[in-house]
């Protein structure tokens, strides 16, 4: 039976070794730069504020002309061609001319490039080198699936000492990503290495889930088999713990005994990162629980809702449903906000309690009233909005947290997310309450534990790569 364990430690060793030192290198890269995206502070500093001559259409004939017919969000945002209503829906977005009701899908690069030029001058970047990058359905910092409802992509280079691109969707023709040259590179020897991401690869999102999950379980039963063998091979002698390798494999044992506990625990909290619904629950709605959500308003119900006076510095104005009301809700400054209902002349900055309440009602059976999500709390959440409160209701052993800005669900929680929370994000990124707290100490605890982790990995290379060249010159 050890026979069988240590070659079979051996050769998976052999096999993931790289793999682990991988692992463990660029997830102290990733911890400080993070995948791209565009930022929410990003995305309202390049709004430009609405021109409310340009709305000669209802939200109701918006919502007609866009042809979603599940619409249960309207948004109003000026772009270079002018104001656009964007409506969403659960599956698709489309927006549509505030002026005149047409298709405002973006055709053209040339108001791709000036959409672009616009949104980095709000910014204040160097846009005066701009130019149209050729981009076909993914690359490789627009693979993951939430563009999908915004493809094609035009990809603009600024040009700019940044080496910054933006991305802007052919759906809505607003800006739904941005990069940089270094965090690019960053990323190169962070997340794309880490998640083995690479597009040809992650394009195909199923059979990327399959060959990174088999790939980590592989990579955790060599881990497990080797504490075994780390802990059976121990020896003491008098009060000291000594080993019975020599060189490379005396160091291998020993710092792989000195790292079981964290390399055991990252390795199989970094499988459960590709856990997607096999062993946890996912944290989605539920079919019932999306209905209630998804609810599509009545938008001729309230016809003059969107011809109620807005400050001239309003830029942005969303229309949604919630708890069977329409909402509308007009933002200035990215942390403020003015949110109204229809039929309602009074004014409000969030949702209150009473409103969640009502919707959990419909969500779940025995509800209890909505308490504000702590900034401690040790199953986090947070509002679109800083500053916002998210509310969480608890049905029982369902928990329900709801953004009080704009009445999205931030997560759905039964005790198996709940124990996933743990599982996986508690234990591969270390963000418990008491370490988010102190942001600094869980910087150095977590270079602290993945720098042994690469020098153990390291071992196993050399030690794989002496075995693989005494075999084939044998």
């Amino acid at each position: 039976m050890m026979g069988a364990i240590v070659l079979l430690h051996r050769w998976l060793g052999i096999a993931f070794c790289l793999l682990f030192a991988m692992w463990f290198g660029t997830g102290i890269v990733m911890h400080f730069v993070p995948f791209p995206s565009l930022t929410e502070a990003e995305r309202f500093a390049a709004l430009a504020p609405v021109a409310r001559t340009e709305m000669r259409i209802s939200i109701a004939e918006a919502v007609a002309a866009s042809g979603v017919t599940d619409a249960t969000r309207v948004r109003l945002v000026q772009l270079s061609g002018g104001s656009v209503y964007i409506v969403s829906g659960p599956s698709r977005v489309r927006a549509v001319g505030a002026s005149d009701g047409q298709d405002a899908a973006l055709m053209s690069a040339d108001l791709a490039l000036a959409i672009a030029r616009d949104h980095a001058r709000r910014r204040g970047l160097d846009a005066a080198r701009a130019g149209i990058v050729p981009l076909e359905d993914y690359d490789q910092w627009s693979v993951p699936n939430g563009f999908d409802r915004h493809r094609p992509l035009f990809r603009i280079a600024l040009g700019d000492a940044a080496g910054t691109e933006l991305y802007v969707s052919s759906r809505t023709g607003e800006v739904v990503l941005d990069t940089a040259r270094g965090e690019r590179g960053w990323n190169w020897a962070g997340s794309v290495l880490h998640w083995i991401y690479p597009t040809v690869l992650r394009s195909n999102w199923s059979l990327w889930d399959r060959v990174v999950w088999t790939l980590s379980l592989l990579a955790l039963l060599a881990a497990s088999l080797g504490a075994v063998l780390g802990i059976v091979r121990l020896r003491m002698r008098g009060r000291r713990i000594s080993t019975p390798y020599r060189g490379w494999h005396a160091l291998h044992h020993l710092v792989g005994l000195a790292a079981t506990a964290f390399v055991l625990t990252w390795i199989f909290s970094g499988w459960l990162s590709m856990d997607h619904g096999r062993l946890f629950s996912r944290g989605e709605l539920s079919r019932a629980e999306a209905d209630v959500m998804n609810v599509a308003p009545d938008w001729t119900a309230a016809p003059s809702f969107d011809r109620q006076p807005m400050a001239p510095s309003v830029r942005e104005i969303e229309w949604f449903a919630f708890g069977g009301q329409l909402y509308r809700r007009d933002r200035s400054v990215l942390g403020v906000q003015t949110l109204a209902m229809a039929g309602n002349a009074s004014h409000e900055e969030f949702l209150s309690a009473g409103e969640v309440e009502g919707l959990a009602a419909r969500l779940a059976n025995g509800c209890g009233t909505p308490s504000v999500l702590a900034r401690n709390d040790g199953y986090p959440a947070q509002s679109v909005v800083p500053g916002a409160p998210v509310y969480r209701v608890r049905c029982g052993d369902l928990w329900f947290d709801i953004d009080g800005a704009d009445g999205h669900v931030l997560q759905r929680l039964d005790a198996s997310r709940r124990a996933y929370r743990w599982f996986y994000s508690a234990l591969h990124t270390l963000d418990f309450p008491v370490l988010m707290a102190h942001p600094l100490l869980r910087d150095v605890l977590i270079v602290g534990l993945c720098a042994p982790g690469l020098v153990f990995s390291l071992t196993g290379i050399v030690i794989g790569w002496r075995r693989l060249r005494s075999t084939f010159a044998a």
